[in-house]
């Protein structure tokens, strides 16, 4: 069975998760792959036991083990994932596609999960009364600015009810963990309307419901919605 490391918590105001591990979790759940997870305590991140050390040089999450194989950085495991448990593909077979989807996925790693998105994301780990509204409010002017704008125009070639490329690949998994937040969040999306039915296509499927703050962390395996 893989293990997941990451680190989620419970909280009143819903399960916080990692934006880079729910990008690994949703690879997971649509492969249908039997894997568990294992929370670290979040100061992990930043004492960096040599435990932790030993399986990702840089003291992050997530990585996975896979019997004796570890393997860390979310967008080398969904690739290894995809490779190893190759049903159902999540990688077409051109060429040229193929680096259509890692462009896109490294545009929401990078620019998103890296860039904006911890801004508001990272104060939702404090109570309420102890967030910075301000940093929240950056992070939401930097979507609004430069990356809700490029996905719409990259989503205006879609149809309706497909994903970014089309189906349903790798380059959707960053903005699946884009969609978590920002239904957390609240940020209106009025003015990306293309952006804001594809997270709803995203939050749609199966798969979300392991991310999804809403779903406890005792209960975020969503195998059991499987068809």
């Amino acid at each position: 069975m893989i293990i997941l490391y990451t680190t989620e918590r419970d909280y009143p105001w819903g399960a916080l998760r990692s934006t880079h591990a729910s990008k690994v979790k949703a690879v997971l759940e649509e492969k249908r792959l039997p894997y568990r997870i294992e929370n670290l305590p979040p100061g992990h991140l930043w004492k960096k036991p040599p435990e932790m050390l030993a399986r990702h040089p840089l003291g992050k999450v997530p990585y996975i083990e896979d019997g004796s194989l570890t393997v860390f950085d979310s967008t080398v495991i969904n690739e290894y994932l995809d490779e190893r448990y190759p049903e159902p593909p999540l990688m077409p077979s051109s060429a040229v596609e193929r680096a259509m989807v890692r462009q896109l996925e490294q545009f929401g790693d990078e620019a998103i999960l890296i860039g904006d998105l911890p801004l508001i994301w990272m104060p939702y780990w404090s109570e309420p009364a102890k967030r910075d509204s301000e940093r929240m409010e950056k992070g939401r002017e930097g979507l609004r600015k430069r990356d809700l704008p490029y996905l719409e125009q990259v989503l205006g070639s879609a149809d309706a009810d497909s994903y970014i490329c089309g189906n349903f690949s790798l380059a959707d998994a960053p903005y699946m963990a884009l969609a978590m937040v920002l239904e957390v969040d609240g940020m209106p999306l009025a003015d990306f309307p293309r952006v804001e039915r594809y997270l709803a296509n995203l939050r749609a499927r199966p798969s979300y419901r392991a991310i999804s703050a809403k779903t406890p962390v005792s209960d975020a395996a969503g195998r059991s919605q499987w068809p």
